[in-house]
């Protein structure tokens, strides 16, 4: 078995209830939006400099994630990081789009995040089981990956 689908379902194994995984399939990508939005909040004005004016707005921690992510993914599934490319290419959009609304973007992440994990661990509780990252801390990464497989499996797409 290879390992992106050992890691899936060991994931999955603690998301079996109907309930727990609408609330991860909700709350996943919401904490994933509010991370990098909070780190967002933390710009990296060296890397500014570096690049052209255009993408300037994006060199901030957020963005270190982002590019780091896309590394775990790509180890796993070249698929999943193209998968995962375009979720994070959303996530920068949105975050840029509180930013241009005028919203505390760091407010925001920190209410979408609270509320998420609120949400997640009484997903957790319905299911009477630990979430996963209890175990082994790199079942933060997992989720959004197991999320986008299911996704993937739904369309045909095979990772």
């Amino acid at each position: 078995m290879r390992k992106v689908d050992q890691l899936l379902d060991e994931y999955g194994e603690s998301h079996q209830t109907k309930f727990n995984k609408l609330i991860h399939y909700v709350c996943v990508p919401a904490i994933v939006f509010s991370v990098v939005g909070l780190l967002a909040c933390i710009p990296l004005g060296f890397l500014a400099r570096m690049l052209p004016a255009s993408l300037a707005p994006y060199a901030h921690l957020g963005s270190v994630l982002i590019v780091l992510s896309l590394l775990f993914y790509l180890r796993l599934s070249i698929p999943l990081a193209i998968g995962m490319f375009f979720y994070s290419v959303l996530v920068l959009w949105g975050n840029y789009q509180i930013v241009a609304a005028g919203l505390p973007l760091w407010l925001v992440s920190v209410a979408i995040f609270v509320v998420a994990w609120i949400f997640q661990f009484i997903g957790h509780n319905h299911e009477g089981k630990k979430p996963s990252f209890l175990k082994d801390v790199q079942f933060l990464m997992v989720g959004p990956a197991w999320i986008l497989g299911f996704v993937f499996r739904k369309w045909g797409i095979p990772y």
